[in-house]
């Protein structure tokens, strides 16, 4: 193995690992496919091994590939916690701060929407990555400085990359459709929903943690799953889809409005979602003490960490520190 490999070859090997696509691989990096396939070939003469076995098809890790993902994960890591440690621009806040806030309407915009009121001076770029999973290989790429979403769940290689606070508990609902049963009611008890089928993202790569948070509430309680269902992309895409379904949606009290449908708190218990702050470990940036600092503010304030009895949570969930270094 080759002493000084370039950090873009691996960084080109982890994307394409992680897409299991080369179109997709090169749109992530921003580069040509052509040139992203240069330098998959490129480390694989180095490192002496065949990396992916390609088809017309697919692309597949070989058992090299395997072998060598979570060693090329580390060194990247290693490699952006020394960058973002000595450029003294990023600690004055110089470069935007690239922040995944899930949705326009979120916690995370909120407590973006604050930061930017403190700190005028820097520059946040807002993305809408809709789920946490599905930031998380921008965040460890460098690509993606922080993100919010619920972190219990998300691999081990990831959770080494990172350091997050929890900022809010968000109460869980569902979304009916006006016509609905139980639309009427101002909040649904959970044994209500038995029978009932609900969307919770399942078929959306990107918001893995959310549709294991959905099956971890609906068991034992009748309630199931719908059935995967390709990204939706956008709100208006979104609530076309949902309303053309005719779907429940679990969601949580903050959530974007769809025209004809109605969102009611669930309760008996009160199902609550963890929202944490993440971010790629050893970042100094002045965004980043600006939106930590909002995000206690409106915390705070809002009493968003304060956990009511005979509230339920997942079990991995459990306990809930306020800040936690992986």
């Amino acid at each position: 193995m080759p002493s000084d490999l370039p950090p873009r070859l691996l960084r080109s090997f982890v994307a394409v690992a992680e897409e299991l696509h080369f179109t997709r691989a090169a749109a992530r990096l921003f580069v040509a496919q052509q040139a992203l396939s240069r330098d998959v070939r490129a480390l694989e003469r180095e490192v002496r091994a065949v990396l992916f076995v390609r088809s017309t098809r697919r692309v597949a890790l070989t058992p090299e590939g395997e072998r060598l993902l979570p060693y090329a994960r580390r060194v990247l890591a290693a490699h952006d916690e020394l960058a973002a440690a000595f450029v003294r621009g990023d600690a004055a806040g110089a470069r935007p701060l690239a922040v995944d806030v899930a949705a326009p309407v979120s916690t995370g915009q909120r407590v973006l929407d604050a930061a930017r009121e403190a700190a005028p001076d820097v520059e946040f770029v807002a993305r809408y990555y809709s789920g946490l999973t599905g930031a998380a290989a921008d965040l460890l790429a460098g690509r993606l400085d922080v993100a919010f979403g619920r972190v219990a769940g998300l691999p081990r290689e990831v959770l080494s990359g990172v350091e997050h606070r929890l900022v809010r508990l968000e109460r869980v609902a569902v979304v009916l459709p006006a016509a609905h049963h139980l639309a009427g009611l101002p909040e649904v008890p959970l044994a209500a929903l038995a029978g009932e089928t609900l969307y919770a993202g399942a078929g959306n790569p990107g918001t893995v943690e959310w549709t294991d948070y959905a099956r971890a509430l609906f068991a034992g309680r009748g309630i199931e799953l719908a059935a995967p269902f390709p990204k939706i992309e956008g709100e208006r895409e979104f609530a076309r889809v949902v309303r053309g379904r005719g779907w429940s949606v679990l969601a949580t009290e903050v959530f974007i409005g769809i025209e004809d449908m109605v969102l009611r708190p669930l309760t008996d218990p009160v199902p609550l979602s963890p929202v944490s702050m993440v971010w790629r470990r050893g970042l100094h940036h002045a965004g980043l003490s600006a939106l930590l600092g909002a995000a206690d503010a409106l915390a705070e304030a809002g009493h968003w960490r304060e956990r009511p009895p005979e509230t339920w949570l997942p079990q991995e969930d459990e306990p809930l520190p306020r800040t936690r270094r992986v």
